[in-house]
């Protein structure tokens, strides 16, 4: 009984020193599992997949993808050395790729591993707002990465089941466990490319953190809803797609984005990374400058002098 008492005591102390802060939502979040531990776990399943992976052979397309991924990475990167994060650009080794596969689909390993299917771009058309709509999917994928949303996703599962052995691996680093959780986690393994399967208010917070780096990058965030209900026909018509395949709905979607990219156009544009009559270091200056004073950074969603501030699943 002693013993049970004293594994749940523990349990709780690393629980509660294990907690963090998500920098552009303020978002608190848990993370029991280390930075290193996830981004070796994540590496290893990436180049798994990589190894049987058909890597498109159109080298249009897949100029494309890597024009806007390298715009949406540098966007990243201004935002986290702004708010104070520049250690965890050491974490990043960008690498853009276009999938040959049908499916609606694309994902961004911890790690800045990012992968684009080609069904995504056949879904996406040739629309005048291409890019921006592709700007939508990537940066909701690379929010995922620098909102450390697998390293979450790890922890939690880790804590649910804790036990004696769990917790014990939870202080020294459970890597075969780890290796599992990653590959669940990511649908890599035996159902390669699956949509992470992220919890509604990690769906929602890659959706807000997307178009705000969509907006750093120079491109149109509205384009995310014209991207959503492109999903939500092709779910009605042939069954749910696998980018669509958890929660929340498209609507859900929809109603949020269209909720929040007002506040984000003013507080993080217009083209705030990539204005067509700035230089590079008034670029860089800029967004920086954006992103460190639009911040919201407390454990509660907060109300800055611009706005009203979002809220998780609002």
């Amino acid at each position: 009984m002693k013993k049970t008492i004293f594994i749940a005591l523990a349990a709780v102390v690393v629980v509660l020193a294990a907690c963090s802060t998500v920098a552009m939502t303020g978002r608190r979040q848990l993370n029991i599992v280390s930075e290193s531990e996830i981004l070796s776990a994540s590496l290893s399943e990436y180049q798994q997949y990589m190894s049987t992976a058909h890597v498109s052979t159109d080298a249009t397309a897949t100029a494309v993808v890597r024009t806007v991924a390298q715009r949406i990475a540098a966007a990243a990167e201004a935002y986290l050395q702004a708010v104070g994060q520049e250690a965890d650009l050491q974490n990043y080794a960008w690498e853009f790729n276009l999938v040959q596969d049908d499916q609606l689909n694309a994902f961004c390993m911890p790690g800045g591993k990012i992968v684009v299917y080609t069904g995504m771009l056949a879904l996406i058309g040739n629309d005048s707002d291409r890019d921006d709509q592709l700007a939508a999917v990537i940066g909701h994928e690379v929010s995922h990465a620098i909102a450390k949303h697998g390293q979450e996703r790890a922890s939690q599962q880790m804590v649910a089941n804790l036990g004696s052995s769990v917790v014990s691996g939870v202080v020294s680093g459970a890597s075969s466990e780890m290796q599992q959780i990653v590959a669940t986690a990511y649908g890599l393994g035996t159902q390669y490319g699956a949509l992470l399967p992220f919890s509604r208010k990690h769906e929602l917070e890659a959706d807000y953190m997307g178009s705000v780096l969509a907006t750093l990058a120079g491109y149109d965030p509205d384009a995310a809803i014209t991207l959503w209900q492109k999903m939500e026909a092709s779910g009605s018509s042939s069954g749910t797609a696998t980018f669509m395949s958890t929660h929340p709905s498209s609507t859900q979607r929809i109603n949020a984005l269209r909720k929040n990219n007002p506040e984000v156009k003013r507080d993080y544009g217009p083209a705030a990374l990539f204005p067509s009559s700035s230089s590079a270091a008034a670029t860089t200056t800029t967004t920086t400058t954006k992103a460190a004073t639009t911040t919201k950074s407390s454990s509660k969603s907060t109300t800055t002098s611009k706005g009203t501030g979002f809220r998780i699943g609002d």
